[in-house]
C-alpha cells in the first residue's frame, strides 16, 4: 500500500545504482531517517558485483508495522535511482502511479563496454511512457561543483527528502552527521541542501 498519504500504511522505496556511488550509505541513511522519524523499518541489499561497478540495490520499507523487508514487483513507491541504466533495470518494481527519482548519469556497464550490448539512448522518455513521474537531475554536477563528486548520493537523498514530507529536515541531518565522516560533513550538509533545493 502506498503510505505516502497515510501513516498506518507502509511506504516502499528501492535505490539502485552501480558499486561505487554510495548506493548503500544513502539506503542505510534513509532507513535510519524512517526509525528516527518513529516507523518500524525493514531493509533489505543485493550488492552484485559492486566492487567491479556491478549493480546494486536495496529495498527500504517502512510504516506503522512492516513485515518483510522485500519490495514486491509493482509495488514500490519511489525508485531513486543513482544511474539511468538502472532505473530501467529495476522500473518493473515501481507502481504505475509511483515516482522515479533518476541522477543523469551514464556509466557503461561490461556488456556495453566490451561491444556485446548497447546503452539505451532515451532512457527517461522509455520510462515516462509507462510511469507517471519520472524527474531527472544532474546530481553529479551538482555534487562536482560543490567540490566533492562523492557526495552525489547526499545530493539525492535531498532530492528524496523532498518526496517525503513525513521526515523533517532535521532527522534527515541528525542521521547524516551520525553516517558520515567530520572530516566531510559540511559538504554533505551542503549537497542534502542542495538536493532539496534542485527538487523545489
Amino acid at each position: 500500500m502506498n503510505a505516502l498519504g497515510g501513516k498506518n500504511m507502509t511506504t516502499n522505496i528501492l535505490l539502485c545504482g552501480v558499486g561505487g556511488q554510495g548506493t548503500l550509505l544513502a539506503s542505510n541513511i534513509l532507513a535510519e531517517t524512517a526509525l528516527k522519524s518513529g516507523n518500524d523499518v525493514k531493509k533489505s541489499e543485493v550488492h552484485g558485483m559492486a566492487q567491479r561497478g556491478g549493480s546494486v540495490v536495496s529495498h527500504v520499507k517502512f510504516g506503522r508495522e512492516v513485515f518483510s523487508p522485500l519490495i514486491r514487483k509493482g509495488e514500490c513507491d519511489i525508485l531513486l535511482s543513482f544511474e539511468r541504466l538502472e532505473a530501467l533495470r529495476w522500473s518493473e518494481f515501481l507502481r504505475p502511479t509511483g515516482t522515479i527519482i533518476m541522477n543523469d548519469q551514464k556509466i557503461l556497464p561490461m556488456s556495453v563496454s566490451a561491444g556485446d550490448a548497447k546503452y539505451p539512448d532515451d532512457i527517461p522518455g522509455m520510462l515516462k511512457k509507462s510511469f507517471a513521474k519520472v524527474l531527472t537531475f544532474d546530481a553529479l554536477s551538482k555534487a562536482k561543483e560543490l567540490g566533492n563528486a562523492k557526495c552525489v548520493n547526499v545530493v539525492l537523498l535531498g532530492i528524496l527528502a523532498r518526496n517525503l514530507p513525513m521526515f523533517s529536515v532535521d532527522n534527515w541531518l541528525e542521521v547524516i552527521a551520525e553516517r558520515i565522516p567530520p572530516k566531510i560533513l559540511e559538504i554533505n550538509k551542503k549537497a542534502f541542501h542542495c538536493g532539496w533545493e534542485m527538487a523545489n
